[in-house]
This record gives C-alpha cells, sequence and structure tokens, in this order.
C-alpha cells in the first residue's frame, strides 16, 4: 500500500462497524428465534438491492420492517407483526461498535487517513454509533445513500463519497465486511479492504473482484496500510 496508498477511507457501517449481535435478544423478546437475525438481514439487503436497480427509493428503516412483518406472517396478528417489528428495528439505535473499532479507528486517523462513512442505512445512527463510542471526533464525514439516491454496490453511492472528499476514486479505499460491498467499490475505482470479522476461515467468493487488501480486523488493518 506504500506506493498507492489511498488518502480517505470510506467505513460501511452495519455490521463493519457496528455489532449486530444484541438485536438478537430483540428477535427473542418478540417470541422468535435469535438465529433469524442473517436472514431478516439478508432481507433487506435484497429489497434495497432490488428498489435501486428498479429506479425506486429504497428507505433501510422501512424495508427492515417489512422484511420482519413478511417473516413473522403467519406466527403473528398483523397488529403484533407491526409492533415486533418496531421492537427490532429501534433496538439498532442502541447497538455497539465492534470491540476492534475503537482501537483500529484511531491508529488509522493517527496514521493520517481521513474517515468518512457510507452506510445503506443512516447517518444519524452512525453518528449515534460513533459518538458513543468516543471516536466521533475522528471522522470528516457521515453520509449514507439517500444523498447520491442509490444503495451500494450502485458506482453512484461510492463516487458521491469520494467526489465529496475531493479525491479521485483510486484514491479512496472502502473497509467492509460484506464481499458484495468490497466488490462493487471495487468496480467503481475504488480499492477494497475485506474484514473477516472474527471468521478467520472465511471464504471470500470467488465470482466477486479479489480484495485489495484483508485483514481480520481493524487493528489488523491499521498495521497493514500504516
Amino acid at each position: 500500500m506504500s506506493q498507492n496508498r489511498p488518502s480517505v477511507l470510506v467505513f460501511d457501517v452495519n455490521e463493519t462497524l457496528s455489532d449486530l449481535a444484541p438485536l438478537r435478544h430483540r428477535f427473542e423478546q418478540i417470541g422468535a428465534p435469535a438465529d433469524l437475525l442473517p436472514l431478516w438481514f439478508a432481507g433487506i439487503l435484497r429489497d434495497g438491492f432490488a428498489l435501486t436497480a428498479a429506479g425506486g427509493p429504497a428507505d433501510f428503516a422501512l424495508l427492515a420492517r417489512d422484511s420482519l412483518r413478511w417473516l413473522l406472517a403467519g406466527t403473528l396478528d398483523p397488529a403484533a407483526a407491526d409492533d415486533a417489528a418496531h421492537h427490532v428495528v429501534e433496538g439498532f439505535a442502541e447497538l455497539d461498535v465492534h470491540p476492534d473499532v475503537v482501537e483500529g479507528v484511531r491508529a488509522l486517523r493517527a496514521a493520517g487517513y481521513r474517515l468518512v462513512t457510507m452506510t445503506n442505512g443512516s447517518a444519524a445512527l452512525t453518528d449515534r454509533l460513533l459518538t458513543r463510542a468516543g471516536i466521533r471526533d475522528c471522522f470528516e464525514a457521515l453520509w449514507d445513500v439517500t444523498g447520491p439516491g442509490r444503495w451500494k454496490p450502485d458506482p453512484r453511492a461510492y463516487h458521491y463519497a469520494a467526489e465529496h472528499c475531493g479525491v479521485r476514486p483510486d484514491e479512496a479505499l472502502l473497509v467492509a465486511v460484506h464481499p458484495w460491498d468490497i466488490d462493487g467499490a471495487q468496480r467503481a475505482g475504488l480499492a477494497g479492504a475485506w474484514l473477516r470479522r472474527g471468521v478467520p476461515d472465511a471464504v471470500y467468493p470467488r465470482s466477486l473482484t479479489s480484495p485489495a487488501l484483508t485483514a481480520e480486523n481493524l487493528t489488523e488493518l491499521a498495521h497493514l496500510v500504516g
């Protein structure tokens, strides 16, 4: 990375910075199995991608509630499903960052990198997440896809972040746990750093463009790019 050192690191938020595990307890509180969480989150992404591909608007919170109501159909009556969906989605506002995030973010900022976020979720919730972790001051801007009007992995979402930082796409590096996000960023001209996030034997899909960097977590990434 010494020859092609990026000037800006663009962070994904959901699962990359935030730990979604506490939402499992909220599933249990509404009488649903905790292991429904991955299927639910995958459904949110699916519908957001589909709406973006079709040219329609996609609101993360609305899709999250719709996805859960669909999963709870036949288990709860419609009114109870509405209440349950709201209860789970409200949990996003109380999430914390992964254990490595504070140290890793501070190390990357100390190394001279400019840090921003671009999420398919909410910039307001990102602000609360990073403020609660004590690292909001490390980030110069927090963006979500309401700016470009297109969900990642649409190229316009990544270009929006680069343009608003005043850099070319090839001067930016996306940091994410999702291979689809890495692939999208790299097809848009950015480099990508894939975090295994506690799954050392995770296999990156061969059908997607290989990441420029792979690290177990942000602490290791800071060592790799420092």
